[in-house]
Formats: structure tokens, sequence, C-alpha cells
């Protein structure tokens, strides 16, 4: 698939409350195995892809959000519980959705692997992407001591 035929890629939640069009094409796509993805998701991994905040165009319905950690906020269906993105303090102008949520998640395929510290030991990675004990040290706007966040802590610890 080519990259342009990403940018106006939609997706939404399961029962069909929120729906969304992207107006950018997806970059930073990548698994996610912290705890908290894994609560979110009910699985091992999340997988995720990156837009800036203004290109995530939410056509039907309204997102719920809620405050899931000390430095984001997690954007789901208030209906079905469908997990649809995460924003987080640390880089303001982007949105990273949730790839699963799209209408075509095969247009998207994750490029590395983060939080892998946290990987359930029966979950086994078959792949050959760069893997991630925390962050990935090219992050930005991380202030130091932030490996802590994706420990599991919620908003309220």
């Amino acid at each position: 698939m080519e990259a342009a035929d990403l940018i106006g890629a939609t997706g939404g939640c399961l029962c069909g409350a929120v729906r969304y069009r992207l107006s950018a094409k997806p970059s930073d796509a990548g698994y996610c195995h912290c705890r908290m993805c894994q609560q979110t998701a009910g699985g091992p991994v999340m997988a995720f892809a990156t837009v800036p905040l203004s290109d995530f165009v939410v056509t039907d319905g309204e997102p719920q959000r809620r405050r899931s950690s000390a430095f984001g906020e997690r954007w789901f269906c208030g209906d079905c519980g469908s997990p649809l993105a995460m924003r987080v303090d640390h880089q303001p102008q982007t949105i990273d959705f949730t790839v699963g949520s799209l209408d075509e998640p095969g247009m998207v395929s994750p490029t590395f692997h983060i939080w892998t510290r946290s990987r359930l030991p029966w979950f086994q990675i078959h792949d050959d992407l760069p893997r991630h004990a925390t962050f990935r040290p090219q992050t930005s706007g991380l202030p130091t001591g932030s490996e802590r966040w994706a420990e599991g802590a919620s908003a309220s610890s």
C-alpha cells in the first residue's frame, strides 16, 4: 500500500458510536507491552501509531477521555469501551491511535516494540523489530525519571 493511501484512512470503535478519519499519514507505529496497555487492551500488547493531533478528526460521536497515568489520557468509546487513542503530556501536538481501531488495520505495520520489560513471559515475539525495555531512547519530550510512568501506576497512584 502506498503511503499516500493512508491519508484519509478511517476507523472507530466496535459499536460504531465513535468514528474518526486521519488527515495525515501515520508515523511511529509500534507495539507497547506496558502494564497499562495490557490492562486497557485486555491482552498482552497494544499497537499504536501517531498523527498530529489536528489530523485525528473525530467524525461521529465523542470519545470519552480518562487520565490514565501521571503523563497521559486515554480516549475510548463510552458505549462499548473500545480503546481508540492516547495523548501524552510530553508530546502535546500529537495523538497515538490504536492501530486495531482502523477500518483496515493492515495498512499500518509496527516498526518497534517498547516496554518489553513488562512483556508477559508466555507472549513470544517472533519478529526482528527493535526492542526497548522502556521508552525508545529518541522519544521526544520525556523528562528525567519518566521510566516509572508506564510501570502500571494509574493516575490515582
